[in-house]
């Protein structure tokens, strides 16, 4: 079982950074690959970005690549989400989650957390 906390949302302008947190619990945290996927009003849940259990892997969604970037610090249990240059359509609630395989799709991940808000204004 592993519980996930996600952190550092908030509002900013366009062209700001942020830089989500998400606090795992438990010993097993470096066997899970994790990910981002975010989901907008009205929209269906997108990936993000993920990351491989040992972090040597990531791919990150061509809408983000460039501006945002993953990582992770097995020591503390925490992946991170970095994101410079946000745009308005960057708005959305963002999860993190944990699963066993390296994938984009969302139902590869078993654990998830309650999401953190960020909201991008023009």
């Amino acid at each position: 079982q592993v519980q996930l906390v996600e952190s550092g949302g908030g509002l900013v302008q366009a062209g700001g950074s942020l830089r989500l947190a998400c606090a795992a619990s438990g010993r097993t945290f470096s066997r899970y690959s994790m990910g981002w996927f975010r989901q907008a009003p009205g929209k269906e849940r997108e990936f993000v970005a993920t990351i491989s259990a040992s972090g040597g892997m990531t791919y990150i969604a061509d809408s983000v690549k460039g501006r945002f970037s993953i990582s992770r610090d097995n020591a503390n249990n925490t992946l991170y989400l970095q994101m410079n240059s946000l745009k308005p359509e960057d708005t959305a609630l963002y999860y993190c989650a944990a699963g066993l395989v390296f994938s984009v799709s969302n139902s590869r991940y078993d654990y998830w957390g309650q999401g953190t808000q960020v909201t991008v204004s023009s």
